[in-house]
Parts: C-alpha cells; structure tokens; sequence
C-alpha cells in the first residue's frame, strides 16, 4: 500500500457517508497529500473512482483486505 498523510475509517458506514468523509478530509489537506479512506460498503467499489474522477483527485490505489476497502486518494490541484 502506497504511504499516506491522513487517514480516514468509515467502516460500517453506507454511501454516501464514505464519500462525504472523503470529500470533507480532503478539502482540509494540501494539493499532492494522499488520503488513506477503509471503508467496508461493497458500492464504495464504484462511489470512490467516480468521486475521484469528477473532483479531479487522482485515485493512487484501491485493494482489499480482510473485508475492507483501502483507497489511496491524492489531493488534487482543482478545490474537491
């Protein structure tokens, strides 16, 4: 898994609820920092690319792992 400068865990949480905690997180951190978000709702799968693709936050890695989602997310340059 790639490094990260903040993290978030929204296990048990449901969309959008994982997005939103993204979103608010990001908004916090400087262009180029990356977000660690777990989450543990099967539609974050598609929720969390798509989110990064329309906020123009390049989404660095996504695996699982004992039943939970990783997402790699890096702060883009545009305000998410």
């Amino acid at each position: 898994m790639s490094e990260f400068d903040v993290e978030i865990d929204s296990s048990g949480l449901n969309c959008p609820l994982p997005v939103l905690k993204a979103r608010k997180a990001l908004a916090d951190m400087a262009a180029g920092q990356k977000l660690h978000l777990i989450a543990t709702d099967r539609g974050a799968n598609k929720d969390i690319p798509a989110f990064c693709k329309m906020t123009g936050n390049p989404l660095v890695d996504s695996s699982e792992a004992d039943g939970k989602l990783h997402f790699i997310i890096e702060k883009g340059d545009a305000n998410g």
